[in-house]
């Protein structure tokens, strides 16, 4: 059963066959609703209908910067990168930044390929956008990518008084000291020039640190330090480490299974931040699942922190599961794991306790009830701890 799959909006299927006929006047449609309204409407429709949605937009540049990072991503890829310009020019250089976290990375390996993507769609959203991405990414992913793609050589300083250096075969230079020609047959680097260019001509050093880390750093030991940087900003989004993660699968001995912690308040999350829209939850009396159905009896705000940490336990499982961070597909699956497995924890202790469901979970942390669920599939937790490669121990997804 599908819980959290969107499904077309009424009104963004409205707007959408209105611009079949009259372009301008869907346009006008959709710039009646605020933009907060706006952003709402884009994350709620199907992410392959987004890009025909977002082009009516009429002021893309107060829209787009509003998107949570994840569903531009998500966005940006239904699109394809080097189509997308027109979307990434509007783009803040934190979203660029996360769509290059989420998306350019394979478990602990950076993917040149994948990076090479996002910098196309940079390059074609601008001198100016391309630059200011330069600048929000920690420079040693730049150079992960410049290992992949250029080899650079550089003048000696006596060059002028030998005969013997000539520059390498093929290379091209913009100040006459640093060489690079590609490394892969059809490579122009043309997209790589701008970027160079531009940091030439603003900022001498930002390009001298460019042009000599592939002289001088060795790509595992950049690798290592650009992954502790994504590391950290995926973890500021909610995506903790693997190994962190994984603890969600942690056996818990059966003797301890019907055991409640202290009693105190845990519903008291505030100012959770998703990189996703929040999904609507069908939280009713009557649900299928027993964490919605006993969520549907907790007041207002009890069941807004709920709904937080419910996403925040979405979040580890995808991480567990190594899920890629940036297909569409992998928040609704774990957002589903999550309900089932915590559902399970849930009615196993309100069964031993003889309490109600939303007594629980006012006294038990959701993590809790997901591992007492868990507990209840061993299989699935062997194969998640199984799953976990050594150098993937400290990593936050795939």
């Amino acid at each position: 059963m599908s819980l959290v799959r969107p499904t077309l909006p009424d009104r963004a299927a409205r707007i959408l066959e209105k611009a079949r006929s009259d372009r301008e006047a869907a346009k006008a449609a959709l710039a009646e609703l605020s933009v907060d309204g706006q952003v709402a409407l884009l994350c709620e429709t199907p992410v392959a209908r987004r890009a025909a949605l977002l082009s009516l937009v009429a002021a893309p540049e107060l829209v787009i910067p509003r998107i949570p990072e994840a569903e531009l991503c998500f966005i940006v890829k239904a699109i394809g990168p080097s189509d997308a310009g027109w979307v990434m020019e509007h783009a803040s250089n934190e979203q660029m930044v996360a769509c290059i976290d989420l998306d350019a990375w394979s478990g602990s390996r950076f993917s040149p390929e994948r990076f090479g993507e996002w910098w196309l769609a940079a390059a074609d959203a601008g001198p100016e956008t391309l630059v200011g991405w330069f600048h929000a990414l920690d420079p040693e992913t730049l150079i992960l990518a410049l290992h992949d793609r250029i080899d650079v050589a550089l003048k000696p300083a006596d060059a002028t008084d030998r005969e013997d250096w000539v520059p390498p075969a093929g290379s091209q230079t913009l100040e006459g000291n640093f060489y690079y020609r590609a490394r892969h047959e059809g490579d122009d680097l043309a997209e790589l020039t701008v970027l160079l260019k531009c940091l030439f001509e603003a900022n001498y050093w930002d390009y001298f640190r460019v042009m000599h880390g592939p002289l001088q750093e060795l790509p595992i030991e950049t690798e290592e330090w650009a992954l502790r940087w994504r590391r950290g900003r995926l973890e500021d989004q909610g995506f903790p480490p693997r190994e962190e993660a994984a603890a969600l699968f942690a056996r818990i001995e059966p003797e301890d299974l019907d055991t409640l912690p202290d009693e105190k308040p845990v519903l008291d999350v505030g100012g959770f931040r998703l990189p996703v829209w929040a999904p609507r939850i069908p939280v009713a009396p009557d649900a299928e699942h027993a964490l919605l159905a006993a969520a549907a009896r907790l007041s207002e705000d009890e069941r807004s922190a709920f709904l937080e940490r419910l996403f925040s336990v979405a979040n580890k499982v995808a991480v567990a599961y190594g899920l890629p961070l940036s297909d569409v597909e992998s928040v609704p699956t774990a957002i589903e794991d999550a309900i089932v497995l915590a559902s399970r924890g849930l009615e196993e202790l309100s069964r031993a306790k003889g309490l109600s469901g939303d007594a629980v979970l006012r006294r038990v942390p959701l993590e809790h009830l997901f591992r007492v669920g868990a507990s209840f599939h061993p299989d699935r937790a062997r194969r998640v701890l199984a799953e976990i490669p050594d150098d993937d121990a400290d990593e936050p997804g795939a």
